[in-house]
């Protein structure tokens, strides 16, 4: 299968690239700076871009079957950078006619609100991740008004882990007990998987251990 990624330079992104090759997908891996993908192989396209820019946005998607976004943001200050990219990835996935659309979000992001700990919904997420999750909580609006078959995976605090295979996935509030914590080698399992299920086609799912 032929995937755009966005996102591809951050932990979670050389992840997803790793197993996505060691699948037998085709990938082309969209960064502001190409030269921070070290992984070279002959089905992996590396092309410059900026998710801020519709054009080379439009760009890095075409041919595609399926987009996918790990898209992270290292500002702690009001910015807008997920939401209005993830906008201009939809824009150009509706102008091209692909309809695939999976985007990692949060644990903690509109209706999985206050399943996080009680240090981190008071205290991380109040004081240091505020704006980030603002954005996303805009950047997931935009999704979901989209007319695309999206999924959004919303993580618990992502590690760096080994991949398992065994994870629990829930849509909205789960009440089963979960650790609040996932390897992004699983999130990038999870994220695979989703290329032939449509099981969280127009779903936003938890994913924790």
């Amino acid at each position: 299968m032929n995937l755009a990624v966005f996102g591809a330079t951050g932990p979670s992104g050389r992840e997803l690239l790793k197993l996505a090759l060691d699948q037998g997908h085709r990938v082309t891996a969209s960064a502001r700076n190409p030269d921070k993908i070290s992984i070279r192989h002959d089905r992996l396209n590396v092309v410059k871009g900026n998710i801020l820019d519709p054009a080379s946005v439009d760009a890095a998607i075409a041919g595609a079957d399926v987009v996918i976004s790990v898209l992270g943001v290292r500002k702690l200050g009001k910015n807008t950078i997920l939401s209005d990219g993830t906008r201009n990835i939809i824009a150009a996935m509706q102008t091209r006619g692909i309809r695939r659309f999976i985007c990692e979000t949060s644990l903690g992001v509109g209706d999985s609100r206050g399943q996080m700990s009680w240090i981190f919904e008071k205290i991380i997420l109040a004081f240091f991740l505020k704006n980030a999750f603002a954005d996303k909580e805009i950047q997931e609006q935009y999704i979901k008004q989209s007319q695309l078959d999206w999924t959004i995976l919303r993580p618990a605090m992502l590690t760096n882990g080994p991949k398992t295979g065994v994870y629990k996935t829930w849509v909205g509030k789960t009440k089963e007990p979960i650790r609040l914590k996932i390897s992004r080698a699983d999130v990038a399992d999870f994220i695979l998987k989703q290329l032939s299920s449509s099981e969280f086609v127009r779903q936003a799912v938890g994913l924790s251990y």
